[in-house]
């Protein structure tokens, strides 16, 4: 299927590894000019090195006035934004006795970055009167308190509100909560047993995702054809979600 992608320009974030790297090359195979947003430069080259010229912005996205700098070098870079995928986050479980700095470093990373960077870029879509925001969220199902958990329900519900008011003038936004996608951090965190106990018990299709399962869905809601998709939440996750809707 001919996505109409070719030519469009497009930034994500959080693109050194795991997900957002997979999206990263899934669009440029579709011919998408690409900025890409890590921390770390020697993995952006590493990157472009496998998908061809890049805008390589390395960047802490915790960083004061990091939206700023990230929304203004793609658009120098690129010319214009056509898509956004905010991919950049990080999840540390805490305590009820989490101090105000670990909430501010959650919300942080996990909602305000993405929130002022598509603000930056919405002006620009809008005189285009066409636009693809994409964001890389979370489960609506926490086993306990979690910073990044209470961050991802706000971005659900800001990216229902937006998508309400720019429908209007060619944009969609739409959020995915990824399930359990094998990555270099899953393989970190969780252990070899309790990666197999959760594929048998817990995943209907009987296994972990990849970075691609999620990576190709971003690439037909960026694509002209998803047109009348927005303000949806679409989890992909293998079925491990429990909630009905």
């Amino acid at each position: 299927m001919d996505l109409g992608l070719a030519g469009k320009t497009a930034l994500v974030t959080g693109a050194s590894m795991g997900i957002g790297r997979a999206v990263a090359v899934a669009l440029a195979k579709e011919g998408v000019k690409l900025a890409v947003v890590a921390r770390r430069r020697e993995l952006l080259e590493r990157l472009q090195d496998e998908t061809g010229k890049l805008v390589i912005i390395p960047q802490d996205m915790l960083a004061p006035e990091a939206a700023q700098r990230v929304a203004e070098a793609a658009l120098d870079g690129l010319g214009s934004v056509e898509i956004l995928v905010n991919n950049a986050g990080g999840s540390r479980r805490f305590g009820v006795d989490a101090s105000e700095a670990q909430w501010e470093e959650a919300i942080t990373l996990n909602f305000t970055r993405h929130r002022q960077l598509t603000h930056r870029l919405l002006a620009q879509m809008v005189a285009r009167k066409w636009g693809r925001i994409i964001n890389v969220t979370g489960k609506s199902e926490p086993e306990g308190i979690n910073g990044a958990f209470a961050a991802k329900a706000a971005m659900h519900s800001w990216a229902k509100g937006l998508s309400r008011e720019v429908g209007r003038h060619g944009i969609t936004i739409n959020s995915i909560p990824p399930g359990r996608i094998d990555s270099e951090q899953i393989r970190r965190n969780y252990s070899p047993e309790r990666r197999a106990k959760e594929e048998r018990e817990d995943i209907p299709v009987g296994e972990y995702g990849k970075p691609e399962d999620l990576a190709h869905l971003v690439c037909f809601l960026a694509s002209p054809l998803a047109r009348y998709i927005t303000g949806t939440v679409i989890p992909v996750d293998g079925g491990m979600r429990r909630y009905q809707f």
